[in-house]
């Protein structure tokens, strides 16, 4: 053979446009199978359109959730079978009942997507309807299970887990779908969000090893107020769709700059209040860590998020949220070292 033949190609002779598109056409394909924003069409795979479906960015914080409410029950020990009840539970508040929360609010925004992010699987003709269905319901029916199976590991004699798993759902579809669609309402909508991504989860995973009370509901219900604020952050990319449609976001309703202050304030008021509650019980070191962990948020907020709002969001999610949930597990650690 002729050393042509061997050689490998000369990956150097492409040009840094070259470079430069195929990355952006990776980073694009990944934010679409992930479900971001900025994301291109043209995925084939049935499998990864209905993944993208389920949003896997957006599993995160659910999953998230649950080990801050294993950790505030006070009584999660490290052992082979909790990890794997934890996991469980990770996949009920993750995969099965955020994927099939997305999949349905896909479904039920197949037209305002068409206007501000056409790229989705159901606008751009990727996947049929009835496929999309389907997936809801398979996803729903799982998750549900998986609570009833959850609730008989931890022997409850109220299935406290399954209650949590169909009540969240019916919460998703009201969100979504009319005549309800709470989304159309910027307070109801966001704050319904936002107690979706941390207070059931948080429930779930504090039942699974402890008994949840009144106190941690009324807690979690309160720092879920944060997530109404981080949950108005997402409304920012569709502002114009939501217009034109008669959707009442903030964003909407009160204007960029006002709503992205609304936004700011109610994450880092009401994290503050967290912080407060902490030092009354005598946790002043959790306390402290929580405002610490403040800080930073604030100075992404100022650094990205109320100077461009529009162009800025994804950027302070991905460079503040992290320290928000951090400030999570440390207020669970100090509800699990109270006994709270």
């Amino acid at each position: 053979m002729t050393e042509s033949q061997t050689s490998p190609p000369d990956i150097s002779s492409k040009t840094p446009s070259e470079t430069s598109s195929e990355t952006s056409n990776a980073s694009a394909k990944a934010r679409q199978l992930l479900g971001m924003k900025g994301a291109q069409p043209g995925e084939t795979s049935i499998w990864k359109i209905r993944l993208q479906l389920m949003k896997p960015i957006t599993w995160i914080p659910l999953i998230w959730g649950v080990v801050c409410g294993a950790a505030s029950s006070g009584h999660y020990t490290w052992t082979l079978e909790n990890f794997l009840i934890s996991a469980a539970a990770m996949l009920l508040s993750g995969p099965m009942l955020t994927g099939y929360t997305q999949t349905l609010n896909d479904y039920y925004d197949r037209e305002i997507d068409a206007i501000n992010e056409p790229y989705r699987p159901i606008p751009s003709g990727a996947i049929s309807i009835p496929q999309v269905v389907t997936q809801i319901l398979v996803l729903l029916a799982g998750g549900i299970g998986i609570a009833y199976l959850l609730d008989r590991w931890a022997g409850h004699s109220f299935p406290t887990i399954t209650a949590l798993a169909i009540g969240g759902s019916f919460l998703a579809y009201i969100y979504s779908a009319p005549p309800l669609k709470l989304k159309q309402n910027g307070w109801l909508g966001n704050y319904a969000l936002g107690a979706s991504y941390i207070a059931l989860p948080w429930w779930t995973g504090h039942a699974l090893f402890g008994d949840l009370n009144w106190t941690i509901v009324a807690l979690t219900l309160f720092y879920s107020l944060s997530g109404l604020g981080i949950a108005i952050v997402n409304d920012f990319k569709s502002v114009e769709g939501d217009r034109q449609l008669g959707l009442k976001s903030l964003p909407v309703m009160f204007g960029i700059t006002t709503a992205a202050w609304i936004c700011v304030l109610m994450i880092d008021v009401f994290q503050s209040g967290v912080a407060a509650y902490l030092m009354s019980i005598g946790q002043n070191l959790y306390a402290v860590l929580l405002i610490l962990l403040i800080v930073p948020q604030i100075t992404f907020q100022d650094m990205y998020f109320l100077r461009d709002p529009l162009k800025n969001d994804v950027k302070y999610q991905a460079s503040a949220q992290p320290f928000l949930v951090l400030g999570m597990l440390v207020t669970a650690l100090a509800l699990g070292h109270a006994g709270v």
